[in-house]
């Protein structure tokens, strides 16, 4: 392809969780001279990396929230039709329906719909508007795309995935920020105010219903009962913060517990932990589950996370949240490493399964080129 292809990537409200983790992964490891992002994002967004989005050449567009569905749809359909993006691509999971909508209304061409996510019947109306939307998920993409087959057929039904007519963009990560290294785990130790014997749990992701954390911390208190040194580390904000804090002070644990917020260390902060926990209500494929498997660091799983998500079967220990606290806190405890060297294996069955950025963002830049050769053909 001779001419730039450009991306305009729907982002909604964006509080620096997973899925703007996967986009920006694969925006910064794109050949940008044959594609470059922009990205639309709504106005209440708390973490939009606009600066590093610049310096790369891409551009921010701020609209208002989806909430606002008139309004939200206008701005983009105006935004479409002064920008004329090649291509529009929406992580917006079930929501997609409404800027692909005026996506076709401003005559984009090519149109995709990705799904990142599922959903769990707990979280009501969330999940209404979900399964109301769902049907419609289909009928503005011109293309369909997804983090994993389970998240896949959530959206799409089982027709599309087993037709083939779903794009599969793995949650790839850089590999090498990941390796282990004795002297990243010492000095962010440190900084979390830990010794070497100290048992470290950690759990990266939005404070919010779907990741669970209030479970985490009732499985912390009785962890507690066993090791009393230990501390747990939530890396990530959220709608649910609040929440947990008053939950953390109600059970008397607030001084073995860090709350970091949103960081850009993460793949350090990982090093440091013993075990990560994982106690998802419902996911469409982890980005972080990917990324404690690359540091070759243990993980106690919901069974609620599909089987999609984990490659190295010795670090995965799964278990159902209809368990008692007491059999999650025995399980981190036993699961903890306590030995560290070389991930070479992990890494290699990570890159064979299509987790290796460069070659996940190689990927993904040739099919926007295919997509847009093929549309070229139509006319």
């Amino acid at each position: 392809m001779s001419e730039l292809i450009r991306v305009m990537h729907i982002m909604g409200h964006m509080m620096g969780g997973g899925v703007e983790a996967t986009v920006m992964n694969h925006y910064r490891h794109i050949d940008r001279d044959r594609v470059q992002f922009d990205f639309v994002v709504d106005s209440d967004s708390t973490v939009v990396p606009r600066e590093e989005i610049e310096s790369l050449g891409g551009r921010v567009f701020v609209v208002p929230p989806y909430k606002k569905l008139p309004l939200y749809s206008s701005a983009c359909e105006k935004l479409f039709r002064e920008q004329k993006p090649d291509i529009v691509h929406s992580n917006i999971n079930a929501l997609s329906v409404f800027p692909l909508r005026a996506a076709k209304r401003a005559g984009v061409p090519i149109r995709i719909a990705h799904s990142h996510s599922t959903a769990n019947p707990g979280e009501h109306a969330k999940t209404l508007v979900k399964n109301m939307l769902k049907p419609l998920s289909k009928l503005y993409p011109t293309h369909l795309a997804a983090c994993s087959k389970y998240s896949a057929r959530w959206l799409f039904g089982d027709k599309a995935v087993d037709e083939d007519r779903v794009h599969i963009i793995k949650n790839a990560i850089d590999l090498d920020k990941f390796s282990f290294n004795p002297r990243t785990r010492s000095r962010k130790r440190a900084e979390l105010g830990v010794t070497d014997r100290q048992l470290v749990i950690g759990q990266v992701g939005s404070m919010c219903f779907q990741k669970n954390q209030v479970f985490t911390l009732n499985v912390f208190a009785e962890v507690l009962k066993q090791r009393p040194d230990a501390v747990l580390v939530f890396v990530g904000d959220g709608p649910m913060r609040a929440d947990v804090e008053a939950r953390a002070d109600s059970l008397g644990i607030r001084d073995n517990l860090r709350i970091l917020g949103v960081r850009t260390d993460t793949s350090e902060l990982y090093q440091a932990f013993d075990v990560l926990a994982l106690p998802s209500k419902y996911e469409g494929l982890p980005l972080t589950g990917i990324e404690a498997q690359a540091a070759g660091l243990p993980l106690v799983v919901s069974t609620n996370i599909s089987d999609e998500t984990f490659m190295v079967d010795t670090l995965i220990h799964p278990l159902g949240l209809a368990e008692a606290a007491k059999t999650w806190a025995t399980l981190l405890i036993e699961s903890a490493r306590y030995t560290y060297g070389s991930n070479n294996e992990q890494r290699q069955q990570l890159t064979t399964q299509g987790y290796e950025i460069h070659a996940s963002a190689d990927t993904l830049c040739s099919w926007y080129e295919t997509l847009i050769s093929s549309t070229h053909h139509s006319y």
